[in-house]
């Protein structure tokens, strides 16, 4: 049964230390809300996977939160690098981060596999790359058919996988509309699912066209506007870029990151009041 319920709650009751957590939105309609709630109540000891971690796997490995990144490409998108990714894989700071890098397609039938309840993918891809020299869980295998050599990796199945949206219906269905990326697929895959959206309507519908996410397989929907901030959301605002800029110099020294998160995210309540504040101090 889909609850209908603050993110504070959501965060409380689904996501624990030592778990295997996604959150997933390409482009836009990134869960950065959601993240933050995990950072405000000190959940540590996870396994972030992510196709494309940008700002938000930025805050959550600064504050100590992952033990692991699993990811297909990592940077602050149209800026450079991740400063706290970095330090953290480089230099283990605040806490060592190991790392498993994969290319977007096999991240991709990673997660389709896990939707279908499958141990593994298989496709063609890899050929002619490093990556399997620095990746064990990259193998091959011979197609039973054609003997062709195929690439495989471990299905992607996360113990709560976190997307946002733009609608939920009060029975907890989901539309999404734009952009997608792999969003079905991480809810099909995982074992528990939280959606944040920008409103909760009377009715969601194919009709508008986008997409429809049915309730059976989510577990909470928390109503949050502006919770893909400082991405976007089709429909409803534009991205941030000013706001991606501005990380990268917050970032880049960690006691300077360390006291820009106290004040804007670990001194608010929620991220409504986050919201508000860096609207006060001209971050919006």
């Amino acid at each position: 049964m889909t609850i209908i319920v603050t993110l504070k709650e959501a965060v409380s009751r689904y996501v624990k230390p030592g778990m295997t957590v996604a959150l997933e939105g390409f482009t836009h309609l990134i869960p950065n809300a959601a993240g933050l709630e995990i950072i405000r109540q000190g959940v540590g000891d996870l396994t972030l996977i992510r196709m494309t971690p940008d700002l938000i796997y930025d805050q959550m490995i600064g504050m100590g939160c992952a033990n692991k990144l699993i990811f297909s490409w990592g940077g602050n998108p149209g800026v450079g690098s991740l400063h706290r990714f970095r330090d953290a894989y480089e230099n283990a700071n605040p806490r060592a981060l190991a790392i498993e890098e994969h290319d977007h397609a096999a991240m991709a039938n990673a997660y389709a596999a896990g939707a279908a309840g499958l141990p593994l993918a298989i496709f063609d891809g890899y050929r002619g790359t490093s990556y399997p020299e620095h990746n064990s869980n990259i193998r091959s295998i011979a197609c039973p058919f054609s003997g062709k050599k195929l690439s495989a990796v471990p299905a992607l199945r996360p113990d709560v996988g976190i997307i946002h949206a733009q609608r939920a219906d009060r029975f907890g269905n989901i539309w999404l509309d734009g952009i997608q990326g792999v969003q079905k697929e991480v809810v099909l895959a995982s074992e528990h699912t939280i959606v944040t959206v920008e409103e909760i309507v009377d009715r969601v519908s194919e009709r508008e066209g986008g997409t429809v996410i049915p309730n059976w397989v989510i577990n909470a929907v928390c109503e949050v506007p502006s919770g893909a901030f400082p991405s976007y959301a089709s429909g409803y605002y534009e991205r941030h870029n000013s706001f991606y800029i501005q990380w990268d110099k917050i970032s880049r020294d960690y006691r300077k990151f360390r006291s820009w998160m106290r004040h804007f995210v670990l001194e608010t309540k929620d991220f409504a009041e986050y919201m508000d504040k860096l609207r006060e101090e001209n971050h919006v």
